[in-house]
């Protein structure tokens, strides 16, 4: 039976684990989503493949609402449902095995995953897959910064800038943001709150900064914009912290 292997890529070479360079070694194509003509992550990835001597087939990425639609968990069904289609149709066409490339960890905010299954569930393709993990971006944050994420006998809450402000309602107090382009932490009292961030975590041009989140702010929206510019592209992630909790442990 074919098969399709979803790798962990961490943020590239040199997160790349030894499973997951002989994944990507043992199948026949890479496919990756293109969403843009100058998509410097797919070129990232091209980079990848070419080292280890792997074609990559890129696949148009279908159009997705990132603005704030009414049903949010609709509008990402439908892109889901739009990209298993396109993908279906590259294995179609397509014989031998094939992988995906997920930044990070396929377990984190990404939806690799499921967009596979549904490919499986559709039974146009008769396939196995199976997950191999990455270095992710949470693991990242806390090196950079020497941090243990929870404090002695206490949870961490992972989460999206989306939920930010609903999760610190419901009483999270030490929070792991994901997907926060908005920077949702900016409402919150700036006193109250310690913040540890990092962007582009493994690159050349990562950044970091930590401190009270009133100070931190205006530090962490200069190095966005530097990021941004340098790379064309910016995943950040931070780590929230109420600072009582600090002063308790």
């Amino acid at each position: 039976m074919r098969r399709v292997r979803i790798v962990g890529i961490g943020m590239g070479a040199e997160h790349l684990t030894a499973e997951a360079e002989a994944a990507i070694r043992e199948v026949d194509y890479v496919i990756a989503a293109q969403k843009s003509d100058d998509d410097r992550l797919l070129e990232a990835r091209r980079e990848l493949c070419r080292a280890l001597g792997v074609p990559l087939v890129a696949v148009p990425d279908p159009p997705r609402d990132r603005g704030a639609p009414a049903d949010y968990p609709g509008a990402v069904r439908d892109w889901h449902e739009a990209r298993a289609a396109a993908y279906e149709q590259v294995l179609a066409e397509r014989d031998g095995d094939a992988a995906f490339l997920v930044w990070g960890d396929p377990a984190f905010y990404d939806s690799t995953i499921r967009i596979v299954e549904q490919v499986a569930e559709r039974g146009r393709i008769s396939f196995a897959y199976d997950v191999v993990p990455g270095v992710s971006a949470p693991q990242l944050l806390a090196a950079r910064h020497r941090l243990v994420l929870h404090e002695v006998g206490r949870p961490v809450l992972f989460t999206t800038g989306r939920r930010l402000l609903e999760d610190v309602g419901s009483g999270h107090d030490n929070l792991v943001v994901l997907l926060d382009g908005r920077l949702a932490c900016a409402s919150l009292e700036p006193d109250d709150w310690q913040i540890w961030w990092g962007a582009n975590l493994g690159t050349p041009g990562e950044r970091l900064a930590a401190g009270c989140l009133g100070t931190a702010l205006p530090e962490i929206r200069a190095a966005r914009a530097v990021v941004t510019a340098e790379a064309g592209w910016v995943m950040d992630v931070y780590l929230l912290r109420r600072a009582e909790i600090l002063t308790a442990t």
